[in-house]
């Protein structure tokens, strides 16, 4: 039994639970943006958290995809292939929010600012809702054949676990999200969070126990997996419990814990599947007959090794540089800045 194509499989396990832990608090951020306030200054304050942050936080998404495609090119190419509708959609939305989130301040009048805040906000679910179904759909089955090639119209994919894993993530993101803007914003802003988190995360928290448990009996989870589910449920009532204690930095780790140990479930009960095949056992992927030649794992884990502490070290190194929070006062009006070539001022380039 070859020990890289279970490592390898940890490793794309715990690249996907970090992007779900750090992508998952500025997705919420994004659905925050068109329900919790109208307040056009809590707004810029909410997407001020998550400005120096957000688009290093895709990068645990790309991460992911190309380990995933290099380590288990026959997962990758089922997967993919399956869900290409749910995935172009994904693309859409990550297109969608990332222009809004860079165009929404560049013309300063209230209707550019609103449509830009609603592009940024359902471009943040549609992210959310997706990917939450992608591995949902991954942990749970899709209708492969013995080719890996998918049993079905385009719209197959669309079944309860796919529902119920979009739901969990985009009921994650806004639980997490929350519990994020308490410790990095102030003023409205925070208050409004800490009464969310209190009150509302605990429901969003459930679609992503009942995708767990889901994973556990559909598979017999191990030992392990069910190790990672009380260990969830406990980081859920610690968030819960702070969160109505108002105190923030626990609430948000109580939280945290929770997607951690939740998602650790979902990976350690499907293991060794990688994609189960509704329509035969037989022909379900797994580490074993989905990964790639130990000589191409053995290459990867060498280059791993050296690339991911260096990634890690500059993305934390970024997160404690803009650690402070960040306050309404600091927020400028909104005002229209012209370029250097049409200023009255401006002197011509000899």
């Amino acid at each position: 039994m070859e020990p890289l194509p279970v490592v390898w499989f940890t490793v794309i396990a715990v690249l996907w639970i970090g992007y779900l832990l750090l992508e998952g608090f500025d997705l919420g951020v994004g659905m925050h943006m068109i329900f919790s306030t109208r307040s056009e200054r809590d707004r810029r304050v909410m997407l001020n958290t998550i400005g120096p942050v957000w688009d290093g936080n895709e990068v645990w998404l790309i991460t992911a995809g190309a380990a995933l495609f290099a380590a288990f090119p026959a997962w990758y190419a089922s997967l993919f292939s399956a869900l290409y509708v749910p995935l172009t959609i994904t693309l859409v939305g990550l297109i969608v929010r990332a222009v809004g989130i860079e165009y929404r301040g560049k013309v300063a009048t209230q209707r550019w600012r609103d449509v830009w805040t609603w592009m940024i906000g359902l471009g943040s679910l549609i992210v959310a809702f997706c990917i939450g179904a992608a591995l949902a759909l991954t942990s749970t089955g899709l209708p492969i054949d013995a080719n890996g090639d998918r049993v079905g119209g385009p719209f197959v994919w669309l079944t309860v676990p796919a529902v119920l894993g979009g739901l969990a993530v985009v009921g994650f993101a806004l639980a997490h999200s929350a519990t994020f803007l308490g410790l990095k914003a102030d003023g409205p802003v925070r208050e409004r969070a800490g009464r969310f988190a209190a009150r509302w995360a605990p429901l969003c928290l459930v679609p992503a126990a009942a995708w767990a448990l889901w994973v556990q009996f559909s598979h017999g989870g191990s030992a392990l997996a069910w190790t990672f589910i009380v260990l969830a449920v406990v980081g859920a009532v610690f968030g819960g419990v702070s969160a109505h204690g108002r105190r923030e930095g626990l609430a948000f780790t109580g939280y945290a814990a929770f997607g951690l140990f939740g998602a650790g479930a979902v990976f350690a009960g499907m293991f060794p599947l990688v994609l189960p095949s509704t329509v035969d056992a037989a022909f379900d992927l797994t580490v074993w007959n989905a990964s790639n030649s130990p000589y191409t794992l053995g290459v990867m884990t060498v280059v791993a090794a050296v690339a991911l502490p260096v990634i890690l070290l500059y993305q934390g190194w970024s997160y404690w540089i803009f650690r402070a929070r960040v306050r309404p006062g600091s927020i400028p009006e909104a005002h229209i800045v012209l370029p250097a070539v049409l200023r009255a001022d401006a002197r011509p380039v000899r």
